[in-house]
């Protein structure tokens, strides 16, 4: 995880918010900073995570993790760590035999058209121990990104059914929390995914949105980071709060500045 971050965010490992939803969004830059961010912190909050993972492999995620003080690997062998590795589960559901579940079975039964396998799987990653020991402090949805549900043909209705439904099962009946990724492609002529970033910034939290800068390419500022604190719905009369700071990505942390604020500048 990244200490400038967490201050930013006012949060830390010994005390996590519970029931919240948090969307981070990459516009014109890589917003995977935020996603290793969040997963080192919670298996760090030593939170049950199960982690969605649709753009790279496992061993991708566990070499940045080791950067940032967390092992998968261990995480994974204790349980604590359910990792659904998207680009092999992608090929390997082709080749199961007809009516055996799969999390993406959507890929081979297009008529299918929703993601209820996916939940089923998270539902039963993130389910209490049985025997009613509290190992874990809370579970943890983690999805990288979901943007390629809709790059693989599903609709964003469909998408949003499935955040959902996660929701009512993660944030309200396990009192956990869920963080997901999405992707703006900045295509005024794209409806599904302009849907989906709606739909899901109105049922968040806190956003985040990382931004590529207006000037071009910089080497010394890489991009800036937008936060967003939604007021709950049951308090109308607070006001959303949102700051933003400019950021550079270093090998094992980032570091934050307000705009204008870069010490190569000064």
């Amino acid at each position: 995880m990244f200490p400038e971050l967490n201050n930013l965010l006012n949060a830390t490992p010994d005390k996590v918010d519970q029931g919240k939803l948090t969307l981070l969004c990459d516009a014109k830059t890589d917003g995977s900073f935020l996603v290793h961010h969040f997963l080192s912190f919670y298996l760090k909050a030593n939170c049950k995570v199960c982690f969605v993972a649709l753009i790279q492999s496992f061993s991708h995620y566990n070499i940045v993790g080791q950067k940032l003080g967390v092992s998968l690997t261990t995480a994974r062998e204790r349980g604590q760590l359910v990792f659904f590795e998207g680009l092999r589960s992608s090929v390997d559901v082709f080749f199961r035999a007809k009516g055996e579940p799969h999390p993406l079975q959507f890929l081979r039964e297009a008529s299918a058209g929703n993601l209820q396998p996916l939940y089923e799987f998270v539902r039963e990653a993130l389910r209490p121990e049985d025997n009613g020991e509290a190992a874990w402090r809370c579970p943890v949805l983690l999805v990288d990104d979901l943007s390629v549900l809709l790059s693989l043909g599903m609709g964003a209705v469909a998408v949003l059914d499935f955040v959902h439904y996660c929701r009512a099962t993660v944030c309200w009946k396990l009192q956990g929390n869920i963080v997901a990724l999405v992707h703006d492609s900045g295509d005024t002529q794209d409806e599904e995914n302009d849907i989906l970033l709606n739909g899901l910034s109105h049922q968040s939290h806190l956003i985040l949105r990382a931004e590529g800068l207006a000037t071009g390419f910089c080497r010394d500022v890489h991009g800036q980071l937008r936060i967003l604190w939604r007021r709950p719905l049951w308090h109308p009369a607070q006001r959303d709060r949102s700051l933003t700071y400019q950021y550079k990505i270093q090998d094992k942390t980032v570091s934050f500045f307000a705009k204008g604020m870069s010490p190569a500048v000064l």
